[in-house]
């Protein structure tokens, strides 16, 4: 599952990019790992992990992940291919959620590709060059979907009459994550559509040091914008995230961190809120060889989770051992939580919880 961060060229989104790689940014140990030379895998910060270590002091300890990808700024007539259009399209077409890195502060040495700061303008363009491209590929589906329709045959017609609709959202430009789908198999057509403007997204204010903690004009106008978009919105001074993860030691950091009003690093918030929009969420195995971070999808079942772990798993799931994470703490040990009737035994249709403690039991 990845996360692209995107946004015209000079608003940030390399140094953000960077901020993530580096191994100081957490107090725990926060390793990056890149792929290709935009592509990053960074750890989840999840302070329920580093409390599992305390309890079961294991051997290792290995958190959940998540893939950032730094694509290239876009410009204008970018859905016609100008600038680095096509490989910026290419490459947020196989994201899953998109980080949309807004300037939103003033500073005359750093050129603005439009000439002045204006957040809600560099929006509109970015959005504008995704519609595009999603219309450009809305209307050829929508072409072939007509013809097959003339025959009668109703999943055609089912096709026709939900592009249309996407088509109209497109022309009055509207993303198509503002079409609802009226049914599961609405849902599952627009997902095979693969359209750039059904994917979640996340909207970053990059300001200066002194709009950190509370934000300025410039955010004040994007909250505004989004505030039907169902998108979070999060403010982070981005050059000054670079020089905290400069610093050498934690106590520096978080002296930083205080004088700016911060309770902990941005990137930190920013992984979460992209594991969030991902529609991930975290169980843990614990034992003494291993506590681990597994990463599943909100609403999947037992099986599903177990499948994460090993196929066998999945294929010869008999039940689930389950302990919420805060019964664990509460009670400091496995053994504990047996002890006190909170340890549960669950079946196939178990739907995981966020923080759930699991063991399986399976036969293949």
């Amino acid at each position: 599952m990845k996360a692209g961060i995107v946004g015209l060229p000079n608003v940030g989104k390399s140094t953000l990019f960077n901020c993530l790689s580096n191994a100081k940014a957490q107090s725990a140990n926060f390793p990056f790992c890149t792929i290709e030379p935009n592509v990053g895998v960074v750890n989840v910060p999840d302070p329920r992990l580093e409390k599992l270590e305390e309890l079961v002091n294991p051997e290792r300890v290995v958190p959940a992940t998540v893939e950032i990808v730094d694509i290239a700024g876009l410009v204008k007539g970018a859905s016609r291919g100008e600038g680095l259009g096509n490989q910026f399209l290419g490459n947020i077409r196989e994201c899953n959620a998109i980080i949309h890195v807004l300037r939103c502060f003033d500073n005359d040495n750093i050129v603005h590709v439009e000439g002045s700061v204006n957040p809600i303008r560099d929006k509109e363009t970015i959005d504008i060059e995704l519609q595009l491209k999603d219309l450009d590929t809305v209307e050829k589906r929508l072409e072939k979907s007509k013809k097959a329709g003339k025959t009668g045959n109703k999943e055609a017609l089912a096709e026709t009459a939900l592009l249309e609709r996407i088509r109209e959202a497109l022309l009055q430009a509207k993303s198509a994550r503002t079409v609802v789908p009226a049914n599961e198999e609405e849902e599952e057509l627009m997902q095979s559509f693969q359209l750039i403007t059904t994917k979640p997204v996340l909207y970053v204010c990059n300001v200066d040091e002194g709009a950190a903690a509370t934000g300025n004009q410039y955010v004040d106008q994007v909250r505004e914008l989004v505030k039907d978009e169902n998108a979070e919105v999060l403010v982070l001074a981005v050059a000054t995230e670079a020089d905290i993860t400069e610093l050498e030691t934690y106590e520096e950091r978080q002296m930083f961190l205080e004088d700016l009003g911060l309770k902990e690093p941005g990137v930190s918030a920013l992984i979460r809120s992209a594991y969030k929009l991902l529609n991930l969420q975290t169980y843990f195995t614990a034992g003494v060889k291993e506590v681990r971070a597994w990463t599943i999808h909100i609403g999947d079942t037992a099986p599903q989770a177990a499948g994460v772990i090993h196929t066998d798993f999945e294929k010869g799931f008999i039940r689930a051992e389950v302990i919420a994470y805060n019964d664990y703490v509460q009670f400091g040990s496995e053994a504990k939580v047996k002890e006190a009737g909170k340890l549960r035994v669950e079946g196939k249709e178990y739907i995981v919880k966020d923080g759930d403690v699991m063991h399986f039991r399976f036969n293949v």
